[in-house]
């Protein structure tokens, strides 16, 4: 681009930079972004729509500033180029939500998080993989709080001002008494194209069109709809567009109705269902988040007959043969999702070492649970690495430290003391100021205090209250004269879980408390960039769930990528990574009644926190963080570094599940 840049090239430039969702980890395109001009409250808006409301002043400065036009030259040769699919390589990974960016509103957590960083990874490693999914038009809720509770609304997202473009594909499904069409939106997550089923159509009846109107909610008559959606209209819309995926993986088990068009595919070629159910095994990989049976889905027999009867007709078998497909030995008449995927994938796995057995537990009686594997979750580093970090990493490890490489960690050793600090406090500075944002009117976090943080969903198993057990003890952390430690908490509950949204209540009435001093701190409108700017300013993560309830847990996985320290039970991933030198664990209690379990783990919370780490971050000098806690700090960066990157899940993939040809 030269000098004398015109507006069209500059526009044109911009569009395409916005078009691709790269932008969210490139570091060229960020600063990019962040000097276009923007109204009040436009900042938070998708680079697409912000580029679309420049005013003639902003275009003509704009086109004037030779160091802008240079960056959008820069920026725009830095998108990843698209690499040609194979299908015998081909990877199609299904999900019900992804959580690309905050201003795509297409998740609702980890579940989400996961799916997005596994897109991200995938594009870096240059793998074959498109991902499937649903566009759902109000998204998930928004999050403020009123009188102390939580409120949800939702917002309507136009998918042109997301940066996702029309493809031709039009998919039928019958679902029941009618045919519902939905259209395909397309986005470009690196080298990775994400699609994204939409039935908000004229020609669908007002039922139809809300197939896809909001994830996660409804009741199950909704959520089976819109499964049959993800998966049988998942694998037509990608047919559509001309792919032929070799494996098809399904995250978590909502698109497992996918292997009914697969099933009816190999029926039709004169195989009986059983005989059907090997050839596709051989297409399908599974993997299951969810180590409680609480967690999954399941259906009726009579919402089954309704919706799956047209299948039992295809097979050419009775309704009760297809149903033992989704039975869970032991369990009820309910078509259990993650039975019936074990069934029809022919590898499985878990989120963690832990979760891998627990899995093989609970699943034990399904033909093929015994088999279930292991691939522990892994997080995208250049999403999730504060910025000035990242530049620090890319000078002492080498621009590829994102990758599992566990020799250019060994270079954090010549990170200094004081880079660490002047880092840490400008990640400190930058979370007060949102947290200010968030809540309306300036916090009294101080940002000379060891402060702990917590960002997860508000599900009652993840115990966001478990500090508020012992309210003094709590004080008496928050108030000690020469050690301080103050909290900063954020999360969500979902808009059914009434007991979720209570704890979430408790722990907003004790930061109103005066008594807390303004140092314990709910911050509202959880999203990522609220998590990112968390784990970028906090010193230690907190982390206590009941064990083994916790899959895997990634949010302590991007807490350690910016060097904060986890103190956690061992639960999930850390179960498996913790060394007793890297972060702290929590000391499960073998108690079996509940309250005293939460009682007994709370206080060695609380006594870890004021005998060990405390101490160890203040140390003796006066001057926090010490230079014990920088070694400390080092050494996570050593042992976790190269681990919990999604790099090195998106390899383990390739090689142990997929087996396709494996990403470089």
């Amino acid at each position: 681009m030269e000098e004398t840049t015109s507006r069209y090239e500059l526009e044109s430039a911009l569009l395409q930079v916005a078009g691709n969702y790269s932008w969210t980890w490139d570091s060229r395109a960020r600063e990019l972004f962040r000097k276009i001009p923007s109204m009040n409250g436009e900042a938070a808006l998708h680079p697409a729509e912000r580029i679309k409301l420049l005013t003639e002043d902003d275009w003509a400065a704009l086109v004037a500033d030779t160091e802008f036009a240079e960056l959008a030259r820069i920026a725009q040769s830095g998108i990843p180029q698209p690499i040609h699919l194979e299908d015998s390589e081909t990877v199609a990974y299904f999900s019900p939500e992804f959580g690309v960016s905050e201003m795509l509103p297409q998740y609702s957590g980890g579940l989400g998080v996961l799916a997005g960083d596994h897109l991200k990874a995938a594009s870096d490693m240059r793998m074959p993989l498109i991902g499937v999914g649903l566009f759902y038009r109000d998204g998930f809720f928004r999050q403020a709080l009123e009188h102390g509770q939580q409120r949800e609304r939702y917002e309507t997202n136009n998918p042109r001002f997301l940066a996702l473009t029309a493809t031709p594909a039009r998919v039928e499904l019958e679902l029941a008494d009618r045919t519902v069409t939905s259209r395909v939106w397309q986005a470009n997550v690196g080298t990775t194209r994400l699609f994204l089923l939409d039935t908000d159509l004229e020609i669908n009846d007002e039922q139809g069109r809300r197939v896809s109107d909001r994830l996660y909610s409804g009741d199950r008559e909704h959520r089976m709809r819109q499964e049959l959606l993800m998966g049988v209209g998942g694998i037509r819309a990608i047919r559509q567009l001309g792919y032929e995926p070799a494996k098809f993986h399904l995250n978590e088990g909502h698109a497992g109705f996918l292997a009914l068009e697969l099933l009816a595919e190999e029926v039709a070629k004169g195989l009986t269902l059983d005989q059907a159910v090997s050839v596709v095994r051989k297409r399908v990989v599974f993997t299951t988040h969810t180590p409680v049976p609480a967690g999954i889905d399941r259906f009726s027999p009579d919402l089954m007959r309704k919706y799956l009867g047209v299948w039992a007709e295809r097979f050419d078998v009775d309704m009760d043969e297809l149903l033992q497909l989704g039975i869970l030995p032991g369990s009820d008449d309910h078509f259990n999702m993650a039975a019936f995927c074990i069934r029809v994938a022919g590898r499985c796995n878990g989120v963690s070492r832990l979760h891998g057995e627990v899995s093989r537990a609970m699943f034990q009686e399904v033909p093929g649970g015994s088999e279930i594997t292991s691939v522990t979750n892994g997080v995208h580093a250049r999403t999730w690495v504060m910025p000035k970090l990242q530049t620090i990493f890319d000078e002492k490890l080498g621009e590829d430290w994102h990758r599992p490489d566990p020799q250019l960690w060994e270079g954090v050793a010549d990170i200094t003391d004081e880079e660490i600090r002047t880092v840490f406090a400008d990640g400190r500075r930058r979370m007060i100021e949102m947290a200010d944002r968030q809540i309306g009117e300036p916090t009294r976090l101080d940002p000379d205090v060891l402060t702990v943080g917590f960002a997860r969903r508000f599900a009652t198993y993840k115990r966001a209250d478990l500090l508020l057990r012992d309210r003094d003890r709590l004080l008496e952390l928050i108030n000690d004269p020469e050690r301080p430690v103050q909290f900063i908490f954020a999360g969500k509950a979902h808009p059914a879980d009434e007991p979720g949204k209570q704890v979430l209540a408790n722990v907003v009435e004790f930061a109103n408390d005066p008594a807390a001093n303004g140092r314990f701190v709910f911050v509202p409108g959880y999203n990522m960039a609220v998590a990112r700017t968390m784990y970028a300013g906090c010193d230690v993560w907190l982390n206590n769930p009941i064990r083994p309830r916790e899959a895997s847990g990634t949010s302590g996985e991007k807490a350690a990528l910016n060097g904060v320290l986890n103190f956690s039970i061992l639960d999930g991933w850390w179960d498996e990574c913790f060394d007793g030198e890297n972060g702290w664990a929590i000391a499960s209690s073998a108690a079996e009644d509940p309250g005293r379990r939460d009682y007994e783990e709370a206080l060695h919370l609380y006594d870890m926190l004021g005998r060990e780490i405390a101490p160890l971050y203040y140390g003796s000098d006066g001057s926090p963080p010490s230079p014990e806690w920088m070694a400390k700090v080092r050494h996570n960066w050593k042992t976790l570094g190269p681990f919990v990157t999604a790099s090195r899940m998106i390899k383990e993939y390739g090689e142990r599940i997929y087996q396709v040809a494996s990403p470089s």
